[in-house]
């Protein structure tokens, strides 16, 4: 007897905001203290400015996750009230709405009719909110899961960066960052393809390439600054 499926689209709510999160703290962490030690000698101000970017970026990241979720949330939330009270108001209709979208995706009339008035009969505001607005259980906001996976991850991809300024020789600190960054995305690259059951190849090319773009600009920018400042 065969074994329950392995289906990875389950994941995506908690993936989508921790990779996000690791791969912002990494990147953003790295190019701040990549555009700092481009333009100073000494190690002071590169900690602090890595470790006050850290934590107003995991802050931000989270707040701005919990925001940003929530609102999809009352949009979701906002919709199945109007769809109950549609349901409740006018049955018929919201009967034959179900049947359409039946039979738009393959039945013949009467048996679309049938599957509509079971589910129907089942759970109305269920059957509308999976088959007519595309809301789910695997697909339903969950702003406090959102914050807490994005902030939580920023944290740790952030802290990497750091540890690097910390412990690291101050003549290649810019070096130092880029590469260790770069090993940091291919990691998170390799993780979450994993997890998420994707390309590996393409998730690491992705990620490695704009994180080099945004620190290599940073850089650029903080050695301007340098030498503005000399």
């Amino acid at each position: 007897m065969p074994g329950p499926e392995k289906h990875f689209v389950t994941r995506s709510g908690w993936l989508r905001a921790t990779v996000l999160g690791a791969n912002d703290g990494i990147i953003s962490t790295a190019s701040l203290v990549i555009g700092v030690a481009a333009a100073s000698e000494t190690r002071d101000p590169i900690i602090l400015a890595g470790v006050a970017g850290l934590v107003a970026g995991a802050l931000s990241m989270a707040a701005g996750e919990y925001v940003s979720v929530s609102s999809q949330s009352d949009i979701e939330t906002a919709d199945l009230e109007r769809e109950a009270e549609e349901i409740e108001k006018v049955p018929e209709t919201e009967l034959e709405e179900l049947t359409l979208i039946y039979q738009k995706r393959g039945l013949e009339r009467n048996l679309a009719k049938q599957v509509a008035e079971q589910l129907t009969s089942h759970n109305a505001v269920a059957a509308h909110a999976r088959d007519e607005l595309g809301i789910n259980e695997i697909t339903q906001a969950r702003p406090l899961l959102a914050a807490f996976a994005s902030g939580a991850a920023f944290t740790l991809g952030g802290l990497l960066p750091v540890l690097v300024a910390l412990f690291l020789p101050m003549h290649s600190m810019v070096y130092f960052q880029y590469a260790f960054a770069m090993i940091f995305l291919i990691l998170l690259g390799i993780v979450s393809a994993t997890t998420g059951g994707s390309s590996i190849y393409r998730a690491v090319i992705r990620i490695t390439f704009w994180g080099t773009i945004a620190m290599g600009i940073t850089a650029l920018i903080g050695y301007l600054f340098g030498i503005n400042a000399a």
